[in-house]
């Protein structure tokens, strides 16, 4: 009888070491749908393909949820070890004193192999210094595109396979589709601010803040109330009277009305293609964003949307090991490839946009390279490199307000735009009182 409580008591012991030699890794992130399938199916994947490290997922809820969750467990002591952030929330992420570790400097401590340069830079731009250090890695990512109905642009006596590429091409193919039956929008754009602001100018080639769009550091002053973005919101504010142009709100809520056939040209984000192929009962198409071709090299490239995974400090090096080995199975060439294509992700690597192209996938996926192409259409320049703004959440709202006060009438363009400038300068202030003025 004690030989065999010795024996069981030895047995518990050996399976509580072999349990206590697998490291959780615990990942926050804020997918839901087909996306939170990918996120299981990828560390599902990872724990098959090795047995040291275990990645937990777990769905903390949005954006804006996960982000406030990881940093107040932070802040408790029991933070995650990876948390996806809203690409906006970079900032914020940055002033959290002592909250990060920069993936690239985890990734040199781990011993992993990881260039910089292996990435797409206008993906990578978004989330390194100013010395070109990555902060965070890139994880689903996506941008703007305009979204067109063939048989619309056919029935106006337009040429379905030949989109308008500028803004007075848009505008006018927007006059003859209200023509043709169109009645309550030629055009709209979703995710407002996103549209006609932040994508508008990296697309452009013009500021939208001092200090390269904040990522060279605080003490940043606006300059969206530009004579460009002055004339943009003018067009629209004349254009909004007769419903050529129709504004659609603040976010994607109403991006059936693309789908639904009621609008036949529709700026939001290149992630709205399963919507798209899902509902849309007519032939549609997807382009590159417009441009004002009197605007010197327009265009530059687009900037991106979407979130990027963060590395919580204040981990073991045993648990960082486990982080830095998951980052690069995420970042394996045929693994993001495969996602790219299957799920609409962008690929985060050169590597795999090549091997998506020679694959011959866009040859029968054209519209999903769009994006791609206005990412990668140039260098991106201290303007188009994303932007790094205190408050950005809170900003985007305040400078909603201001352009529906011009759409609705109630101020000129220019006074709704300097209104947005002093308001978010105020608001820029605040946020370096808060974090320190420490970058």
């Amino acid at each position: 009888m004690l030989k065999k409580s010795v024996l069981s008591a030895l047995a518990l012991g050996f399976a509580s070491t072999t349990a206590s030699a697998q490291t959780e890794i615990q990942w926050w992130h804020a997918m839901t749908g087909a996306n939170n399938d990918v996120v299981n199916r990828l560390a599902e994947e990872f724990n098959a393909s090795q047995k040291d490290f275990k990645v937990v997922a777990t769905f903390k809820g949005s954006y804006a949820e996960t982000m406030n969750a990881g940093i107040a467990a932070f802040r408790a002591g029991n933070a995650p070890h990876i948390m996806q952030v809203i690409e906006v929330g970079t900032a914020t992420m940055m002033a959290a004193k002592g909250a990060i570790k920069p993936v690239q400097d985890l990734m040199k401590e781990a011993g992993e192999p990881f260039d910089p340069k292996s990435y797409l830079p206008a993906i990578t731009g978004y989330y390194s210094t100013a010395k070109g250090e990555m902060l965070s890695m890139p994880f689903n990512s996506s941008s703007m595109v305009m979204w067109y109905n063939k048989d619309a642009l056919k029935k106006a006596g337009l040429d379905p396979n030949q989109p308008p590429k500028t803004w007075p091409d848009v505008f006018d193919a927007a006059k003859k589709l209200k023509a043709a039956g169109y009645n309550t929008c030629g055009f709209t754009t979703a995710w407002s601010i996103w549209a006609n602001i932040e994508q508008f100018s990296a697309w452009h080639n013009i500021p939208i803040s001092t200090k390269a769009n904040g990522l060279d550091g605080f003490d940043t002053e606006l300059k969206i109330n530009s004579p460009l973005h002055v004339k943009h919101l003018q067009n629209l504010v004349d254009l909004q009277k007769d419903k050529t142009f129709d504004y659609s709100g603040r976010t994607n809520t109403n991006e059936g009305r693309f789908t639904s056939g009621e609008c036949p040209i529709m700026l939001t984000s290149s992630a709205f293609y399963g919507n798209v192929r899902a509902n849309a009962k007519f032939d549609y198409g997807a382009a590159p964003m417009p441009y004002y071709p009197d605007v010197p090299d327009a265009p530059q490239n687009s900037i991106i949307g979407g979130a990027s995974l963060w590395v919580m400090a204040g981990k073991s090096p045993q648990e960082y090991k486990g982080v830095a080995k998951f980052l690069s199975f995420l970042s394996d060439t045929s693994r993001q490839a495969r996602l790219h294509q299957e799920s609409g992700y962008l690929p985060i690597t050169k590597a795999a946009y090549e091997k998506t192209k020679a694959d011959g996938f866009y040859e029968k996926n054209p519209i999903v390279e769009v994006p791609l192409k206005e990412l990668t259409n140039k260098e991106p320049t201290e303007n188009s490199r994303g932007l790094r703004l205190g408050n950005m959440v809170q900003m985007r709202d305040v400078w909603a307000e201001e352009m529906e006060a011009a759409l609705s009438g109630q101020k000129t363009a220019k006074a709704a735009l300097d209104a947005a400038v002093e308001r978010g300068n105020q608001m820029l202030r605040q946020f370096e009182r808060t974090a320190g003025r420490t970058n």
